[in-house]
């Protein structure tokens, strides 16, 4: 008789802050970052998260989550599709009445995710030194009025780019579109004035948590 070995997924942290980004900035929730991720992005702030992390088993993850008492839960990374033991987790997370967000890079196949989980999802610009892992197939994944689509911008070029792409596939129409300055890289009020002088159907997402905590700071 097989026995089926228990999810194992490899955390590098569990910890409860506000959520930083998104359309659900500033409230509590409860993160849990996945190791792991194929990605290289110049700007990224969790290369930590690249090899750092112990295995923990689905159920220890559970009792985790549940421990902080808020409903809201983040599971990021890394890129938290790298790791199979993430779909059960989000199926468990969700069987237990959370609100489950996913942040994602957008290169890994969106089609597994529940249909209940808020996906936020990457499209790489140029200045990502990424923008050749989009996965264009997954905007067809996105749930409309629900899943939101996030542009992190370095500079004008990655505006452009960001433009091009909302125009060729009419983004904004039905999904949240987020345009986030590269921290300490653009100037939020720069980004701004091209946001209004291109009347574009985006929100800025600027980073609390970067505002809120020192950049060394983990667990924020």
């Amino acid at each position: 008789m097989n026995v089926q070995a228990p999810t194992l997924l490899k955390i590098n942290e569990i910890y409860l802050s506000l959520q930083g980004e998104s359309t659900w900035a500033g409230m509590p929730c409860v993160f849990v970052r996945l190791t792991g991720c194929s990605l290289r992005c110049v700007w990224c702030d969790t290369a930590y998260a690249f090899h750092e992390g112990k295995e923990n088993s689905l159920e220890t993850i559970l009792g985790k989550v549940k421990y902080y008492g808020v409903k809201l839960v983040e599971i990021t990374g890394g890129e938290p599709l790298e790791q199979e033991g993430v779909y059960p987790l989000m199926e468990g997370l969700l069987l237990m009445g959370f609100e489950v967000l996913l942040e994602t890079s957008g290169a890994v196949d969106l089609g597994r995710v529940p249909k209940e989980v808020v996906k936020i999802m990457d499209i790489k610009c140029p200045g990502s030194g990424e923008e050749k892992r989009n996965l264009w197939t997954n905007l067809e994944k996105l749930v409309p009025w629900q899943d939101e689509i996030k542009f992190v911008i370095r500079d004008e070029v990655d505006f452009d780019y960001a433009k091009d792409v909302i125009g060729q596939y009419g983004l904004g129409m039905k999904n949240t579109v987020l345009f986030s300055p590269s921290h300490e890289e653009l100037d939020p009020a720069l980004l701004s004035e091209w946001i209004t002088r291109d009347k574009l159907p985006v929100r800025l997402n600027l980073q609390l948590h970067k505002y809120i905590w020192p950049k060394e700071t983990k667990g924020r």
